[in-house]
């Protein structure tokens, strides 16, 4: 039997129905595993950005820990000051990298140590020698009292009484004795000689008393005795006082009255009024002038007994020398002046601080003009002191106008020379005695 044409159609649109449906569900087999591979993964990588967003999440933690932790730690100690006794750093530095044995004495020569003992052993070492490098270090950096020998006492105590300064104003003073009129006399140029240096020693050491606190802040100052620690107080003190009363006591007994007092009044102005006044004015150079000025009035009256014009001369050549030579030291020391809390010209007022070193430099030329006005020396000296004074006045004008550490330095090194060769040449032209000074004949 014939099939219809309509039932042969249905069956092929059927059989093509199923057909498509049979492809699809074969499709959709084999897919479905990758489409729940590919859902895993999905899946998968969202829980690892989760788990990294946690470790983040942790790291903050600690690490905000960690800072709330370190501002409780106590602060490090200070660095060790120079004056502190403590060994080189080329030996801390060997002492910080010298490792100990890795193998105890307690393991028998018989066998080596393996590799898991040695990795054991190696942690432990360098723990203990860090925390003895600590200790070390420690000890080093506390506070130690310098014991003092006697072979180094005499050097510490020149230290302390600036023996360089006081050699100069003994030999101003000196100075001021040989140009004086009359006799030589030895014996009362030795004691004028003892006495002034004694009562400079005492001077400067008072001052070094006052000043430790300001010293400790200065490079130029800062070894000196008393901040590095090298004798006490009360050592410096007993020193100034073993000084000043044996120097006072020659000057005014040994030598006159008024020599002893102008010794005494220029302690008394150097450790009371200059002292106190370099930490308030500027008026403490004009001060310090004047201390400078001193010494060698104290060596015209020690041969004369009395205050002359002739005193106040030398006087006042040494009162102008001091302003070139301190304004130009002062100069390069600005920075320390600053550190130390000290009121100089050059720090405060750097143009008053040139203009008063050279006004002083042509003073020099008007008072050594003077001298043989005065009889002091002939006038042969104003003209052999004229190319020195000269110089130094040139000197103090490029000083004036460059401002700078060059010129200072060239007037400072120039100052140094100077007053030496000045005062030696007033002693070469100095005026000789006439008939009314001459020593009375023998009866």
């Amino acid at each position: 039997m014939a099939a219809s044409p309509h039932t042969l159609s249905s069956r092929l649109l059927a059989g093509w129905v199923g057909g498509c449906v049979w492809y699809l569900e074969r499709r959709t087999i084999q897919e479905s595993p990758h489409k729940f591979l590919h859902l895993f993964r999905n899946v998968n990588k969202r829980w690892i950005t989760f788990q990294h967003f946690s470790f983040l999440k942790r790291m903050y933690v600690t690490q905000l820990n960690r800072s709330h932790n370190q501002q409780v730690k106590p602060k490090p100690e200070p660095v060790a000051s120079p004056f502190l006794e403590k060994t080189s750093s080329g030996q801390a530095k060997a002492e910080m990298y010298e490792m100990r044995p890795l193998s105890p004495p307690s393991l028998s020569l018989s066998r080596k140590p393996n590799e898991k003992e040695l990795i054991e052993l190696e942690p432990a070492s360098v723990t203990e020698d860090s925390i003895d490098v600590r200790k070390e270090t420690k000890e080093e950096k506390r506070w130690k009292e310098m014991k003092l020998q006697v072979y180094d006492l005499p050097g510490i105590l020149a230290r302390l009484s600036k023996i360089k300064l006081t050699g100069l104003v003994v030999s101003t003073t000196a100075a001021g004795f040989a140009l004086a009129p009359g006799p030589f006399d030895w014996p009362c140029f030795l004691l004028t000689s003892v006495g002034t240096g004694l009562a400079s020693c005492a001077a400067n050491s008072i001052n070094q008393f006052f000043e430790v606190p300001f010293d400790s802040n200065m490079n130029r100052t800062k070894n000196r005795p008393l901040v590095r620690g090298q004798i006490s107080p009360l050592l410096a003190v007993s020193f100034a006082t073993c000084c000043a009363v044996p120097g006072v006591a020659i000057l005014t007994w040994g030598v006159n009255p008024l020599t002893g007092a102008l010794g005494l009044f220029n302690i008394f102005l150097y450790t009371c009024c200059y002292t106190p006044l370099k930490r308030i004015s500027i008026v403490n150079t004009w001060v310090g002038a004047v201390v400078g000025a001193i010494p060698p009035v104290m060596g015209w009256t020690a041969a004369t007994g009395s205050l002359d014009a002739g005193a106040f001369l030398l006087g006042g050549i040494l009162y102008s020398w001091q302003f070139p030579h301190f304004n130009a030291l002062s100069w390069g020391l600005r920075e320390d002046y600053s550190r130390g809390g000290y009121c100089m010209m050059s720090v405060t007022h750097p143009g008053l601080c040139r203009r008063v070193a050279l006004r002083h430099c042509l003073a020099l030329l008007v008072l050594s003009a003077a001298a043989p006005v005065l009889d002091i020396t002939t006038w042969t000296f104003p003209f052999v002191a004229l190319p020195i004074n000269a110089y130094i006045s040139y000197l103090g004008f490029r000083f004036y106008v460059d401002a700078d550490r060059r010129s200072s330095r060239r007037l400072f090194f120039c100052s140094l020379w100077h007053l030496p060769l000045l005062l030696l040449l007033m002693l070469t032209c100095k005026r000789p005695r006439g008939d009314g000074d001459a020593a009375p004949p023998p009866s």
